[in-house]
Parts: structure tokens; C-alpha cells; sequence
């Protein structure tokens, strides 16, 4: 049995179905945190097909070689700084009141009758530097007080802002899921910011703002007086504060993605080896662009504007927090991963997969999608998949652009039907009162509309491209 498994491709195709199969067992049943999961599935999968523990673990005197070690390493050396340095530019431009800001620029320039317009297209924007759940808190309490003055469902206002906070979260860096996926699949963050919001756009349109205005006529939730007290109350805490400029807020949001573009677009069209070449590719690093970015944010939004240092280190730990686990998920995804290479169960699988005829784009699609659907969290499920289609890859030669649409492809698949076992379903429902029921009808068919639309959106660009 062992060496069938070991040296053959329906083993080893077996072997990859156990190791998912165990790994929904561990987070749904056994409720053991996923990157713990990740790494005991990831040693079973390398002790049964036969990889030899020098390789896997290293020895006393020497691991840094080892499988574990170069997993955990490679991935985390690419995203760690983007992750940490996009989260804090999330965070001081979420202090300085830059929602409100956005916010009340695109209620004027919509008006009343598109408010649901503006509300998420300042989820779109604002999604791109700050976590879904930061977006959720922040711009939650002017859904509660648009939806009051319309005198009309709350779910015709928050669901488009629901959207576009979870397209950001999904498709464009500095978001853990797609940095993660590019580390792992090799791909720029250019492409992969050029591929996101050319996926994101659409789906957010069709499930945000077409599903949304449809689904919000035929569901009707007043506003509880709760949410509107506290809405009163984070007014009144943010009153005192001169508010930064629209231009301002916009700039730091997009500055670091300007650089990467830069770097990325500069590397191809400049001559290697040249000053201009070497200028863009040191700007246009992302660690750098978003270094620039957040110093830039944390003198122009804070210093001087009253800000004190004590204040923005404060902001700094407590927004740091959070990132911890999902670096150590991310982390043992790539470990995954690496075992999955050394095992040949990658190369096994670009076999089979080029005799059926099925593309990568749809397999890696299906699997993030079961991995989604059966544990519920959109960034375990992105690593994981990234983890077993990246040796399916690495023998076909894709270009940067094809890349990056697979990357889309899992990021769509990691966001399908959020239901009950998704920590956002329940955010969504607390903060905007909503039954099971209702959410269900309403955020669960969103998600799962910009789930479909963004597969499709990429599935046809990798046609042409």
C-alpha cells in the first residue's frame, strides 16, 4: 500500500485528496487552528510518501535546508513586511478620519437617490489599504445614517459597501490573501494589482450594485435605533477633528500602488542594468512603495495634524496584533506546499490534469472553492490551494499575466457562499441587524455572485492574454 501511494500517480493523486480531506477534518471537526493543521498534514504527506527526514526537518546541527524551514521562509521573506506595512497604512488612515472624508465627498457628488452608489464605490477605495472587518467598523455607522434619511432598507445600503470591501479583500494587495498566492505562485504584485482590479470591477458592479439594488427592494430592515445611537456617538467622538483633504486621503491610498505599477511596467519597458531600470525597481519594490506610503501617512494624516508619536506607536501595536496568526497561516501554507513540490504530487497532478483536458484556472477555482465552502475562512482557503496548484505550475511556463489570473481564479473561489461557518457572515449580521435568514438572501448570494462573476472575468482574460 505504502509504495503503491509513494510511486504511483493514482497514489500520489490519493495521497493529495487524503491530505485536503484530513485537513477539513482537523479545522471543522478536531477545531484545531489552521496553521497547526496545515503543518501536521503537511509532515503525515511527506513521512508517508517517503520523503527522508533530513530533508524534511534537517538535522540538530543544521535546519535551515530543510523543507520546513525553506516552506516557512521563502513565503514568509516575500509577504510578511507588505502585510505589516499595508496594515498599518490601514490603520492610520482609518484614525484620521479618511472614510469620513471619502464618504461625504461621494454622497455629494451621487446624491440621495445613488447614495448606495457612493456607499460602495467608498468601499471599493477604502477596501484597498484597510481588512474587511476595519472597513465594516469604520463605514458602518454612515450606512446606518444614510439608510435613516432615505427612510429605506439597510440592506439596499450596506450590501454594495459590503462588495467592495470584500472584492479589495480578496483580489488587490496589500490584502494576506492575494500576497500570498503571488509569493507562492511567483507572480509580481504589478500584475497581480493590474489583474485584480480588472476582476474586481465587474463583480462588484454585478453583485454589489445590480444584485444589491434588487435584493434591498425585496428585504426590508429598518435601521435598530442602536446603531444609529452608536453612529451618533462616533460623530460626536470624531467632531473635534479637522478632517484631511479627499486628494490627500486618495494620494496615500494610491501612491504604493503607482510604484508597483512603476517597477513592475518599468522592468519590461526600460533597459536592464540602466539608472532609470534600477530607480523603478527600487521604488516599485512593494515593501518600499508601502514603507514611502506609510511614512508619508503617518506625518501628513498624523503629526501634522496633531497626532503624537506615543499615540501613532500605540496605533501601530494594536493594529499589528491580528497580523500574527495570519502570517503563521500563511507561513505553514507554504510549507504545504513545499512538500507537495518534493513529493511529486505537483508534477503528478500537471499529468493527469493535461490528459483530461481540464485547465489549471478551473482546477485551482474548484478547489478553493470546496476549501472555502467546507472551513469557511477566505485565507486558508487561498494558501491551501495556492500551496497545491503551485507545482502544478511550475512546469508549464505561464507568463506573469497567467499567473496572476490563476491567482484571481483561487481569490474568487476563497470567497463563495459565505455561510454560517464564516466569521464574516456573523460580522455582517451583527453590525447591520440582519436575521440567519436574511443574511443568507442577502450577503451569502453577494458573495457568492462575486465569487462566479470574478472566476469568469478571469477565466476569459487568461483566453487572451
Amino acid at each position: 500500500m505504502i509504495d503503491w501511494l509513494q510511486h504511483t500517480s493514482g497514489g500520489l493523486i490519493t495521497l493529495a485528496v487524503l491530505s485536503i480531506a484530513v485537513l477539513l477534518l482537523l479545522i471543522i471537526k478536531v477545531k484545531v487552528e489552521p496553521f497547526i493543521a496545515l503543518i501536521i498534514v503537511a509532515l503525515l504527506v511527506a513521512l508517508v510518501a517517503g520523503v527522508p527526514v533530513s530533508d524534511l526537518v534537517g538535522s540538530a546541527q543544521k535546519t535551515s535546508d530543510s523543507l520546513l524551514e525553506k516552506g516557512f521562509g521563502s513565503i514568509l521573506g516575500h509577504i510578511a513586511a507588505i502585510i505589516g506595512l499595508g496594515t498599518l497604512l490601514g490603520a492610520i488612515l482609518e484614525a484620521s478620519g479618511g472614510a469620513q472624508v471619502l464618504m461625504d465627498k461621494l454622497m455629494t457628488a451621487f446624491g440621495e437617490k445613488r447614495a448606495p452608489v457612493a456607499i460602495g464605490l467608498a468601499g471599493l477605495i477604502f477596501g484597498v489599504p484597510v481588512f474587511f472587518d476595519i472597513g465594516i467598523f469604520v463605514l458602518a455607522p454612515l450606512v446606518y445614517v444614510a439608510a435613516k434619511r432615505s427612510g429605506k432598507s439597510i440592506v439596499l445600503f450596506s450590501m454594495p459597501l459590503l462588495a467592495g470591501l470584500s472584492v479589495m479583500h480578496a483580489f488587490m494587495p496589500p490584502h494576506p490573501g492575494p500576497v500570498a498566492a503571488a509569493g507562492l505562485l511567483g507572480v509580481s504584485l504589478g500584475w497581480i494589482i493590474i489583474m485584480g482590479l480588472a476582476v474586481a470591477i465587474p463583480s462588484w458592479f454585478v453583485g454589489g450594485v445590480l444584485y444589491s439594488y434588487w435584493i434591498g427592494k425585496r428585504i426590508d430592515v429598518p435601521v435598530p435605533e442602536e446603531m444609529l445611537a452608536a453612529a451618533e456617538q462616533a460623530r460626536e467622538e470624531n467632531g473635534d477633528r479637522e478632517p484631511p483633504s479627499l486628494g490627500l486621503v486618495l494620494g496615500i491610498i494610491g501612491l504604493p500602488l503607482v510604484l508597483i505599477l512603476a517597477g513592475t511596467f518599468g522592468s519590461i519597458l526600460l533597459q536592464q542594468g540602466s539608472r532609470p531600470y534600477s530607480v523603478a525597481t527600487f521604488f516599485g519594490t512593494p515593501a518600499v512603495a508601502l514603507t514611502i506610503s506609510v511614512l508619508l501617512a503617518f506625518w501628513l494624516l498624523g503629526m501634522r495634524r496633531g497626532m503624537t508619536r506615543e499615540k501613532i506607536a500605540e496605533l501601530s501595536g494594536a493594529s499589528l496584533k491580528p497580523v500574527a496568526m495570519i502570517l503563521l497561516v500563511v507561513g505553514a501554507g507554504g510549507f504545504f506546499g513545499a512538500v507537495l513540490a518534493a513529493t511529486g504530487i505537483g508534477k503528478t497532478l500537471a499529468t493527469e490534469l493535461s490528459g483530461l483536458g481540464l485547465p489549471v484556472i478551473a482546477l485551482a477555482y474548484v478547489i478553493s472553492c470546496v476549501i472555502r465552502v467546507a472551513q469557511g475562512s477566505a485565507t486558508v482557503a487561498i494558501v491551501t490551494t495556492a500551496g497545491i496548484v503551485a507545482p502544478v505550475l511550475s512546469d508549464l511556463n505561464y507568463s506573469q499575466p497567467q499567473l496572476a489570473l490563476v491567482v484571481m481564479a483561487i481569490a474568487s473561489g476563497s470567497i463563495i457562499a459565505s455561510h454560517v461557518n464564516d466569521g464574516g457572515f456573523w460580522i455582517v449580521s451583527r453590525y447591520f441587524g440582519l436575521s440567519v435568514k436574511e443574511t443568507l438572501q442577502s450577503w451569502t448570494v453577494v458573495e457568492t455572485i462575486l465569487s462566479v462573476v470574478g472566476f469568469v472575468v478571469a477565466a476569459l482574460l487568461s483566453l487572451v492574454v
